[in-house]
């Protein structure tokens, strides 16, 4: 069975959360995308984590967790975090996380243009998290960076960074007006945290063999949501690699690889971190009340998440590009203290609703259509049965369902692992 865990709306959605849960059913775990640049918060008998590039899967024994080629592998991120799960308890050796070896390099000067060219933008900037992603991906696409499997060999490492250095010094230099990167300053950041990382390095291509003679299961799991996927999400506002289910073999180093479900994770209301247009929003002290309500900031930058209404136009076109089989609602214990739900359940755009999702440039000009369900008005994380849900709970679910078009297999009514429900 291969199956990929994927954020239906902007991100934020509580991927981790599920990963963690039915990452039990499988022998694999593998982050197939993204970077260090967001977080999935994980609560187990370990305690509370926000991981960012460590696959979710991390925590069960016997699961094989892979960081796959598609991956933005950030050594320092990535060796601060293997010690930050080693510190609780959590076993991370060689034999329960892989690299692959044609995973390319985030490096130091990653970081340092990211930041730059957010200044530079001032207030047209992205909303970036800082950590390097678009210039990453940028360098990826011109061959500028080196690959995980190139530190093996020294000597040749250094010659194609230090090539890559002198082309990068100048953007830095004559662009920004930085500093350059040295020779120095690289050979440092080579052995304090790449060469640590080299006992998980390796070929996948055999392990995947493996995989697929002994019939393991595979859990391929995403970072962020359908809206900030570099082609179908809320361009320009999006993040820099792609967040569609479609993209979880070749990011994880099995292009043959078919899957067999694809499981859509969204919260039971919506949340957004970062720029970027969101028809659903809410400000004021409504806002604030639901933030509060669902401890919605960010696991990577502590920053207030953006809040609104379930949107069902924005979840049902992530349902669609997704090819969602069904659905993870989470957080629907957030919602008990409302009297009545918005759903945002059209937009208005230049006059006219509409059931579709905009084009991007459409967005500023969309505004949301909100109809109002009845709210259940009491507390349900210590529900475990759909049939002891409140009745009006019951009917929220139901109507999200037909309005997404996709079943609803899993409603989470809490953040332990034990706080679903399964339909």
């Amino acid at each position: 069975m291969n199956t990929a865990i994927v954020g239906i709306n902007w991100g934020d959605e509580g991927k981790g959360r599920m990963v963690d849960l039915i990452s039990e059913d499988y022998d694999v775990v593998v982050r197939y995308q993204g970077g260090g640049n967001a977080g999935h918060t994980v609560i187990n008998e370990y305690g509370k984590f926000a991981l960012h590039l460590l696959p979710s899967g991390i925590f069960r024994k016997g699961v094989v967790s892979v960081i796959g080629n598609g991956v933005a592998a950030d050594p320092e991120s990535l060796l601060n975090e293997i010690r930050y799960v080693r510190d609780k308890g959590v076993s991370v050796t060689p034999a329960n996380l892989k690299i692959s070896s044609r995973a390319s390099l985030l490096l130091p000067w990653h970081k340092e243009l990211d930041c730059l060219e957010e200044q530079r933008l001032a207030d047209k900037k992205f909303g970036s998290t800082k950590q390097g992603i678009a210039p990453f991906y940028s360098d990826k696409y011109q061959k500028k960076t080196v690959l995980a499997g190139e530190l093996f060999d020294e000597e040749a490492f250094f010659t194609h960074l230090e090539s890559i250095m002198e082309w990068k010094n100048l953007t830095l230099e004559k662009v920004y007006g930085a500093a350059p990167t040295t020779r120095e300053q690289l050979k440092e950041w080579y052995d304090t945290y790449c060469v640590p990382l080299m006992p998980f390095i390796g070929d996948l291509d055999g392990f995947y063999d493996d995989c697929k003679e002994n019939d393991k299961n595979i859990l391929f799991e995403a970072q962020l949501g359908s809206l900030r996927d570099i082609d179908y999400g809320i361009h320009p506002y999006t993040t820099s690699s792609s967040t569609i289910a479609a993209y979880a073999p070749i990011g994880a180093g099995a292009p043959a690889m078919k899957l067999d479900e694809v499981l859509g994770v969204v919260k039971a209301y919506s949340t957004c971190v970062g720029e970027g247009p969101f028809t659903s929003e809410w400000f004021g002290e409504e806002a604030d009340k639901l933030r509060e309500a669902g401890g919605e900031y960010g696991a990577k930058t502590g920053r207030p998440r953006r809040v609104g209404s379930f949107d069902v136009v924005a979840t049902r076109y992530g349902v669609k590009v997704q090819g969602a089989t069904a659905v993870a609602l989470t957080k629907m214990d957030v919602l008990s203290y409302m009297d009545k739900i918005p759903v945002c359940t059209k937009y208005i755009v230049n006059g006219s609703r509409t059931d579709r999702f905009p084009f991007p440039s459409l967005l500023d000009k969309a505004e949301p259509y909100t109809e109002y369900l009845p709210g259940w008005g009491t507390d349900i994380s210590g529900v475990r049965k759909f049939e002891d849900l409140p009745k009006e709970a019951q009917d929220y679910v139901l109507y999200i369902e037909k309005q997404i078009g996709c079943f609803i297999k899993y409603v989470s009514v809490g953040p332990e692992r034990d706080s679903i429900i399964i339909r």
